[in-house]
């Protein structure tokens, strides 16, 4: 019989994570899950907004708190794939080339303006995202374990951005936009301590192998064939609608599954809820649709809401 967990038994660590961070990233306690049930899903995460609002300050405090090694990767026009994956460098002292590691070879990589490089830049993360590896100068170089993506990206129409292609959007999990905080928020944001300090002072409450633990639990979070079906007619519904060019693909699904079993995790339980679908959709489905004829899509948050309105509960 499936069981509700007791706050006790309900990943301590991991709810610590969530408490910690809620304290810097002030008012964005369901953005701050949802990063979280990306991480524990083994997905990768896309923050799109305004500079300023904390992107890259989430991006620190997971890190920090998760107790990863993490590098930055501040992304512009003139980036090569070299920038991001590392080249072979000939080093005269031994006559020969040695490979010189990038920034990717790190357990949480902070792609900051991703849409600021050209794609070809951009697309020297697509093989590590998907496959976990990189292949260069015809050698394939693993990954750490684990390993998580946030890049961030500026609205498009600000100077100098560069759309990212469709294939590179999938390769997110999740797509999350911080917003401006609530009034109350922002006067004790002004108030307080420096955030960057407040980051600098956060001590680990995990470590590497306390979340690849974290993420096998979510592999034996139970999804019976009712909340299978959902999500398969929510596929469906995509494939079928004459509202979007392309429905979403298997990934996009199993995808869709795995977040929502990360979030029932998060709250407490070792089963999924359609609920649980349905509160994690808005950041998986939307950047993986596009808007086909004379339909316009409305927004993200547009194409959520006619998905779960118009694919019941069976």
């Amino acid at each position: 019989m499936r069981q509700t967990l007791s706050k006790r038994d309900a990943q301590p660590p991991i709810q610590a994570v969530l408490h910690a961070a809620d304290a810097i990233i002030l008012g964005k306690r369901d953005e701050l899950r949802l990063a979280l049930a990306c991480v524990l899903a083994r997905g990768h995460l896309l923050l799109e907004d305004v500079p300023g609002v904390g992107k890259t300050t989430l991006a620190h405090v997971l890190a920090r708190l998760l107790g990863l090694e993490h590098a930055r990767i501040q992304f512009t026009s003139d980036m090569l794939p070299a920038d991001v994956v590392g080249a072979s460098i000939y080093e005269r002292g031994r006559e020969q080339f040695q490979f010189h590691a990038g920034p990717i070879f790190s357990q949480l990589v902070l792609a900051d303006e991703i849409n600021r490089a050209t794609p070809r830049a951009q697309s020297a993360l697509l093989e590590a995202m998907e496959e976990r590896q990189v292949t260069t100068e015809g050698e394939t170089r693993p990954l750490p374990e684990p390993f998580f993506v946030i890049a961030t990206q500026n609205p498009y129409d600000q100077v100098g951005t560069f759309a990212l292609p469709e294939s590179q959007l999938d390769r997110f999990l999740m797509r999350l936009a911080l917003g401006y905080p609530a009034a109350a928020e922002e006067k004790a944001l002004l108030a307080g301590r420096d955030r960057r300090e407040m980051v600098a002072d956060l001590k680990p409450v995990l470590d590497a192998a306390g979340l690849l633990a974290a993420q096998r639990d979510v592999d034996n979070v139970h999804a019976a064939a009712a909340v299978i079906d959902y999500c398969h007619a929510i596929l469906q519904f995509t494939r079928r609608s004459e509202r979007f060019v392309h429905g979403l693909s298997p990934r996009a699904g199993l995808g869709l599954l795995r977040a929502a079993r990360a979030w029932a995790l998060l709250d407490g339980r070792d089963f999924v809820l359609p609920e649980d679908v349905q509160r994690v959709l808005p950041a998986v489905v939307p950047h993986r649709l596009m808007a086909g004829g004379d339909h316009s899509d409305g927004g993200h948050a547009a194409i959520a809401e006619l998905i779960l309105t118009a694919v019941a509960v069976t």
